[in-house]
C-alpha cells in the first residue's frame, strides 16, 4: 500500500509533484481559497486518498455535492475530457472508482440520525450554542451540577427543561448552596431552548447517542469508510453546525487512547466552513479548540480546516496546520491585500516565484501547496495542478443515496429514538408521589375535620337530634388531578410548581 497520497503536479511552469505523507497525515492541514477556486475538489481528493489507504474519514457536506464520493466517476460526465487532459498533464493514470461511505443527518432525512446527549454536550458548548450571557452560563453550570449530584441524567432537551423548572422553583435554596440563581436567568435559558427547538436542534439530543467507533470503520477490502454528514440544511443554523462538530472533535480527543506517531492516521476529520467555529467565540472556547488541535494528533487524528481565508483561523491554531493547500485569494480591498500578504508569509519561500503573486493568480483547480517532508519539515511552496477525483464529481441521485443507506453497516442502529428513565421521568415520578402525598394529607385533614364536627355536634346535642354533616369539598381529588396535569404540561402551571417547591425541595436536604 502506498505511503502517501498523490495530490497533484504540473507541467511547464509548475513545480515537482506533490504528495501528502501518510505518516504526517495527523499533523493537521488547511485548505483555503475564495469561493469557486476548487476547495471542495481538493477535499474530495484528499478524502479519497485517505480512504484508499485504509484511513476512515469524517467530513461535512455543506453544499450537498460531496455525496458523489459514494459513486464512481464516469466517462459520460461532462468534465471527463478535461479530467483526462489534466491527468495526462500531471503524469497520472486516472481510474474511476467509488468509495465506501456512511451517510449521516442530524435530522434523519438524508442519512442515519446522529445524536448526542445533553450531558455529553456539556455546559460550555451548550452555552455557546444558546448564546448565553455569563450569568446565564453560571445557572446552566448549576443545573448540570445538580444533575450529577441528584442522579438526574440529562439526555434530551425535555430533561434539561424539567430540571430548569425545578431550579427556578427552588432558586432560594439553590442560591444558598451554589451562589445566586435568578428565575430571570432560568427564563432566558428556557427561551433560548425554545429557539433551538424551532431550529430543529432538539433532533440532536437524545439516545441512542453516536458511538465513535462507528466513525472509524473500514470495509471488507480494508478501505476506510467515509462518513458524510448532510449539512446543507444544518447550515441554516451555523452555530448549531459549528457546535456539533466541535463536540464531536472534543469527544474524539477525550475518548481515544494515545497512539504516538502512527504510520497513518486512525481517523481524519475535515472541518468545512471552519470560520464558523471561531466567529464571536469566547476565549475559553478558542482555548479549548487550540488544546484539542495541539494534542489530538497523539490520538492518531488529523484535523483539516477548510475556509476561505487563512486569517479565519486563529494564529495559534494556524501554526499547527502542517499540510497546506492554498487556492486563489482575491485582493480587491486593502484588507484583502493585507490578508494575502500574511497568507504568503506562512509558506517556505520558493526562489522560482513570488508566493504572494502565485496565491493571487492561480486558476480554478490550481493551488500553492506545502506538504510536510521528512522529519516533519514544511516543504517548499509549489504551484500545483490538483489531480481530478476518482469518484463522481457532484451529488448522487436520491435513489442511489437510499440504496447506500440501506446497505450501511450501521443500518437500524440509530433509526429509533430511545426515551429511557432520565431527569424528566424521575422528576415527574417525584412530583406524582408529592401529589399523592398531598392528596392523602388533604384526605386525612378532611377526615379529622369530620371527626371534629361529630364531636362538636355531640357536645351540643340538644335532645332533638344532630345537625346534618357537611359534605366533603373533594379538595384532595382536585389537588392530585391538577398536579398530574400540570407536570404533563412541562411542569408549567402555578399549582404544579407550588407542589414541587413545597415537596421536592427536600432534594436539597438529603441525598437519594
Amino acid at each position: 500500500m502506498a505511503d502517501s497520497i498523490f495530490l497533484g503536479g504540473g507541467g511547464e511552469g509548475y513545480g515537482v509533484p506533490q504528495s501528502l505523507l501518510l505518516k504526517y497525515g495527523n499533523r493537521h492541514g488547511l485548505i483555503a481559497g475564495a469561493t469557486g477556486t476548487g476547495k471542495t475538489v481538493t477535499l474530495q481528493v484528499l478524502a479519497e486518498g485517505f480512504s484508499a489507504a485504509g484511513v476512515p474519514v469524517f467530513l461535512s457536506d455543506v453544499k450537498g455535492d460531496l455525496s458523489g464520493i459514494g459513486a464512481s466517476g464516469s466517462a459520460a460526465h461532462k468534465l471527463h475530457e478535461p479530467f483526462m487532459k489534466r491527468a495526462a498533464t500531471i503524469g497520472m493514470e486516472l481510474t474511476y472508482r467509488a468509495f465506501p461511505v456512511i451517510f449521516w443527518d442530524l435530522f434523519g432525512q438524508k442519512g442515519h440520525p446522529i445524536r448526542a446527549t445533553v450531558a455529553e454536550m456539556g455546559p460550555l458548548l451548550l452555552s455557546r450554542l444558546l448564546e448565553l450571557s455569563e450569568p446565564q452560563e453560571g445557572v446552566l453550570n448549576v443545573a448540570f451540577r445538580l444533575s450529577d449530584e441528584e442522579e438526574l441524567p440529562l439526555l434530551d432537551l425535555k430533561d434539561l427543561q424539567a430540571l430548569l423548572v425545578f431550579v427556578a422553583e427552588n432558586a432560594e435554596a439553590i442560591s444558598a448552596r451554589y451562589g445566586l440563581v435568578s428565575k430571570e436567568s432560568v427564563g432566558a435559558i428556557q427561551r433560548r431552548l425554545l429557539v433551538l427547538e424551532n431550529q430543529g436542534g432538539a433532533d440532536l439530543f437524545g439516545e441512542p447517542a453516536l458511538e465513535l467507533s462507528d466513525l472509524m470503520l473500514t470495509d471488507a477490502a480494508g478501505a476506510g469508510r467515509i462518513s458524510i454528514l448532510a449539512a446543507d440544511r444544518l447550515m441554516n443554523s451555523p452555530r448549531l453546525y459549528a457546535t456539533f462538530l466541535l463536540w464531536l472533535l472534543s469527544e474524539l480527543f477525550e475518548t481515544l487512547p494515545e497512539v504516538g506517531d502512527p504510520d497513518k492516521p486512525k481517523l481524519v476529520f475535515f472541518f468545512d466552513e471552519a470560520h464558523l467555529l471561531f466567529t464571536d467565540a469566547p476565549k475559553a472556547l478558542v482555548a479549548k479548540v487550540e488544546q484539542v488541535a495541539r494534542l489530538i494528533r497523539s490520538k492518531g487524528v488529523g484535523v483539516y480546516f477548510i475556509t476561505q481565508n487563512p486569517a479565519d483561523v486563529p494564529e495559534n491554531i494556524l501554526g499547527q496546520l502542517g499540510n497546506r493547500v492554498q487556492h486563489a485569494l482575491r485582493a480587491f480591498t486593502a484588507k484583502d491585500q493585507k490578508d494575502l500578504r500574511l497568507a504568503s508569509e506562512t509558506y517556505r519561500p520558493n526562489p522560482r516565484f513570488a508566493i504572494e503573486d502565485a496565491i493571487r493568480d492561480v486558476g480554478t483547480g490550481e493551488a500553492v501547496t506545502s506538504m510536510l517532508e521528512a522529519k516533519g519539515i514544511p516543504g517548499i511552496a509549489e504551484r500545483t495542478l490538483i489531480r481530478p477525483p476518482s469518484s463522481q464529481l457532484g451529488p448522487i441521485d436520491e435513489a442511489v443515496r437510499a440504496a447506500l443507506v440501506a446497505g450501511s453497516p450501521v443500518k437500524g442502529k440509530y433509526d429509533i429514538t430511545v426515551d429511557r428513565d432520565s431527569a424528566y421521568e424521575r422528576l415527574r415520578a417525584k412530583a406524582e408521589r408529592a401529589a399523592q402525598d398531598a392528596a392523602a394529607a388533604a384526605e386525612d385533614e378532611a377526615k379529622k375535620a369530620d371527626v371534629d364536627r361529630e364531636f362538636e355536634r355531640a357536645r351540643r346535642y340538644d335532645g332533638k337530634g344532630y345537625e346534618a354533616p357537611k359534605k366533603s369539598t373533594g379538595r384532595s381529588d382536585s389537588v392530585g388531578t391538577a398536579f398530574a396535569k400540570s407536570f404533563a404540561r412541562q411542569l408549567g402551571t402555578k399549582s404544579g410548581q407550588a407542589i414541587i417547591r413545597g415537596v421536592l425541595g427536600s432534594l436539597f436536604g438529603s441525598r437519594r
